[in-house]
């Protein structure tokens, strides 16, 4: 995060802060495009009374209370997709996001034996848009898909996004069954046939040969921010502004915090985010895929290692300053695949990041827009296209946006897994979209 200016220091204003042996240091952070004033809002109360009776929070727990916090938490009760919200996302853009998506699906169940069931589990579902356009690709390749058995499991901690998921999936076909006390709280039946079920965490969802997606989810995990200073690292918190009682400030801790030991030690950049939550999810799906088999896709906007302030706030589709208003506006940290990476090391195999205009290509957008575009009226056409260009313009979502996915080790190199008596036998062949596609 960019240091544009230090502050004067002043006195502890906390017993809490009293037993602190140096002060902390004010410092300003960009931090998006802030309005002309500051919203009260409940979140903002919440927060302020939070810092008066414990001190400053750090970013991670800024951005837990503001995303997920069960009473006022801006994912919890709220729509905030679509153009009508604070940001639209890949599927929202064009349906051929998500039926590739089901395509790489299809050709990682095909290349490792066949396997006669599998979960298809998504962390993060949105609207259920990116799932509706997969199960429809699996419903128009039927023939291939006949003999397994697949079941939906769904991630999501969003009451009101869970609601708009089971209305786009199942149209409530088959009346849900709702148990909140459960770990599957809600469980349905899709369009199509396919049993569905709702967790709130991935520990709750049933181990097996699985599938995992993770579109959009990870840039919102709560992530810790570190600056270098003469002193060493420090890790940066939000604290009140002194200088007025109903706005936040960033600050740098006075000393060594308990987070800094996942920086590395051959870190060269001067700010750092870490996402230590992620670090657990990936740890959790890659002794899972290690286990059963299966494979995950995680796409989202992020860096291999390189970038430095990422942390920004999006309200109404443009930038929002992420210490205005909290709990109006969305928050997000580009994902660090480099940190994935490292947390996979050992149990799985790990493939890219690669750009999303790279991974699109290798599986077929081109041929998919042309079938697509040849059977639509002009208004349609137009739409497919300008959808194309968002998704593939290196100035847009094309070079911003990464696929990185976790295999088996013996999905790259060979060897003996776990079958059943209805697999074939698989050989290593390449993996779609970071390669080209190839059907066998």
């Amino acid at each position: 995060m960019r240091v544009l200016a230090r502050v004067g220091v002043g006195p502890l204003c906390s017993a809490a802060r009293a037993v602190i042996p140096c002060f902390w240091r004010g410092k300003y952070f960009s931090s998006g495009r802030e309005p002309a004033e500051n919203q009260v809002t409940p979140m903002l109360r919440h927060l302020v009374y939070k810092i008066k009776a414990t001190g400053p929070i750090t970013v991670a727990e800024y951005m837990k209370e503001v995303l997920t916090n069960p009473a006022k938490g801006y994912y919890v009760y709220r729509d905030m997709l679509g153009e009508k919200g604070d940001f639209i996302t890949s599927p929202e853009i064009s349906q051929i996001f998500g039926e590739l998506l089901g395509i790489w699906f299809i050709s990682e169940w095909m290349a490792t034996g066949k396997n006669a069931a599998f979960q298809l589990v998504e962390l993060g579902p949105g609207r259920g848009t990116l799932l509706g356009d997969i199960l429809r690709v699996f419903s128009q390749l039927g023939s291939v898909l006949k003999n397994c058995d697949i079941s939906i499991h769904l991630v999501e901690v969003s009451e009101k996004l869970s609601e708009i998921q089971a209305l786009t999936l199942t149209e409530e076909k088959v009346p849900l069954e709702r148990n909140p006390g459960s770990p599957a709280y809600m469980k349905g039946v899709t369009k199509s046939g396919i049993p569905i079920s709702w967790y709130r965490d991935l520990q709750d969802v049933p181990k097996g040969y699985s599938f995992y997606l993770a579109h959009e989810f990870f840039d919102v995990l709560p992530v810790h921010k570190f600056q270098k200073t003469p002193q060493g690292w420090r890790e940066v918190f939000i604290d009140i502004d002194p200088q007025a009682s109903d706005k936040l400030r960033f600050v740098l801790a006075p000393c060594v915090t308990p987070a800094e030991v996942f920086i590395q030690s051959d870190e060269t950049r001067d700010h750092v985010e870490v996402c230590p939550e992620a670090g657990v999810i990936i740890q959790e799906l890659s002794q899972r895929i290690a286990l059963t088999g299966g494979a995950a896709l995680i796409a989202d906007y992020g860096h291999d290692g390189t970038k430095t302030d990422t942390f920004r706030g999006f309200c109404g589709h443009k930038l929002h300053d992420v210490l205005i208003a909290p709990g109006t506006a969305d928050l997000t940290a580009d994902v660090d695949f480099s940190y994935l990476r490292r947390m996979a090391e050992g149990k799985v195999a790990s493939l890219g990041p690669i750009k999303q205009q790279t991974f699109l290509k290798n599986m077929g957008i081109d041929v998919r827009l042309k079938v697509l575009a040849d059977k639509s009226d002009e208004p349609s056409r137009q739409q497919l296209l300008q959808g194309y260009d968002m998704l593939m313009n290196p100035k847009k979502m094309g070079e911003r946006f990464h696929f990185f996915a976790l295999l088996p080790h013996q999905r790259l190199h060979g060897g003996s897994h776990p079958m059943n008596v209805c697999q074939s036998k698989p050989s290593p062949s390449p993996v779609a979209g970071f390669g080209e596609l190839a059907w066998r």
